[in-house]
């Protein structure tokens, strides 16, 4: 029998999954006027929700979007929802949105932006076989852009470059897809951020690449450094990449995979390597330690929200 279907919190309310909505006139949809995080709860610890929470907040800062909730009403209302769904172990997407305005750009005709917690559900083993076997990638012909232009560091609800390249993956029979950027230089995949091992040496491209700072990378560079392993943010060429001993994804619902093979070459010996599976063996491990995260069984002091059933 199917179980009862996820709460979803809107504006202090929560909805059934099935009935949640938002106005059609939301500056979200409209104009993709927005901004989100994706967290992960491993049994009973959101994994960084401090560090997610305060990105958020600096996108809120960049869109001008002012909410009445601060960081720690947010949080709390991110271990409220899980604690009324009962899950110990999901994914959670937080959107802000500009809100309900008018048929045009100019963001104060939208006084009161929406609020949205989403949280679904994720086994323990989620993923297990990419991280295994490895996955493989092509590089796309779109570029991230300019960092002074419409900025990916921005984790805004304009994902249409992510998703058209992700068509490029696709049509390639591929995994994921590789972006670069206007120079040419390495950036990160169209929806998580990259890393390589050289002789041993964990690489990654800086923020001039125009990357996401993605919670999971930093984390990573951290794990690494706690490994023993020197690692580096530098520029990083396409050959560059393509001649590496190892390459791995880091993000949110991915967690750490392998990447084996980019453009119909080989990464390595074609198979994850001994670096990336330490990599990956350590954030399994840091997923389990409650230092690392939020924990959901203790109560939160939130005020009482409605249930909506219609």
């Amino acid at each position: 029998m199917a179980g009862k279907e996820p709460l979803v919190y809107i504006d202090g309310e929560y909805q059934p999954k099935g009935s949640a909505k938002i106005s059609v006139y939301d500056h979200g949809l409209l104009y993709g006027d927005g901004v989100f995080e994706g967290i992960r709860a491993y049994s009973g610890i959101v994994f960084h929700l401090r560090e997610h929470i305060e990105r958020i907040f600096e996108g809120l800062r960049l869109t001008r979007i002012n909410i009445p909730l601060s960081k720690q009403d947010l949080m709390d209302a991110v271990v409220e929802t899980l604690r009324k769904n009962n899950f110990m172990d999901a994914y959670i997407r937080l959107i802000v949105t500009r809100g309900r305005g008018n048929l045009g750009l100019d963001p104060r005709s939208s006084p009161k932006p929406s609020i949205i917690i989403m949280t679904e559900p994720v086994a323990p083993a989620h993923g297990r076989e990419a991280r295994e076997k490895g996955i493989t990638a092509i590089i796309s012909s779109y570029r991230r852009d300019m960092v002074d232009g419409t900025s990916h560091e921005l984790k805004s609800l304009n994902y249409i470059q992510s998703v058209l390249a992700k068509f490029q993956a696709i049509d390639a029979g591929t995994d994921e897809v590789v972006m670069l950027d206007h120079r040419g230089m390495v950036s990160e995949f169209h929806g998580s951020n990259l890393f390589l091992v050289k002789q041993g040496i964990i690489q990654t491209p800086t923020s001039a690449a125009g990357i996401l700072h993605g919670i999971t990378r930093s984390r990573v560079l951290k794990l690494g450094e706690e490994l023993g392993y020197d690692v580096h943010e530098r520029d990083i060429t396409p050959y560059e990449l393509l001649n590496a001993d190892e390459v791995f994804l880091t993000g949110t619902m991915a967690e750490v995979v392998p990447v084996i093979r980019i453009q119909g070459v080989a990464i390595g010996e074609g198979k994850p390597g001994p670096v990336t599976k330490e990599i990956i063996k350590g954030f399994q491990r840091m997923t389990q330690d409650p230092k690392e995260g939020t924990l959901i069984r203790e109560r939160v002091p939130v005020p009482p929200a409605r249930t909506r059933t219609s």
